[in-house]
């Protein structure tokens, strides 16, 4: 089956590791082009194509400051993936709650 465009669907999108570094980089403070292709020494083309996808698929938000364009995160946009991520939070939780108690009866012994 084929996989859905990643520029319609933010869990495509965020498959692309280069993306998660992207979104990762601009999480707590917005950064121009520039910024991003210094600090995660990718090639321009390269980091506007990903930041194209996306704002596309709506998980950043764009702003011009005279010539330079920056980038923040749209939190609300990545709410969803962190609430589908959540259920495997807890699920995690309960497995090493489960693991601490074997090994504690095993060391009971």
């Amino acid at each position: 089956m084929a996989r859905a465009a990643t520029t319609s669907d933010a869990f495509n999108a965020v498959a692309e590791p280069r993306r998660r570094d992207i979104l990762n980089y601009i999480a707590l403070q917005e950064r121009s082009v520039s910024e991003i292709v210094d600090a995660l020494e990718l090639e321009q083309p390269s980091v506007s194509k990903h930041l194209k996808v996306l704002k596309e698929v709506g998980l950043v938000d764009v702003r011009r400051e005279g010539r330079q364009m920056l980038y923040r995160v749209n939190a609300m946009a990545i709410r969803p993936l962190w609430e589908w991520t959540s259920t495997f939070e807890r699920m995690w939780r309960h497995q090493l709650v489960r693991v601490k108690e074997i090994a504690e009866k095993k060391s009971g012994l």
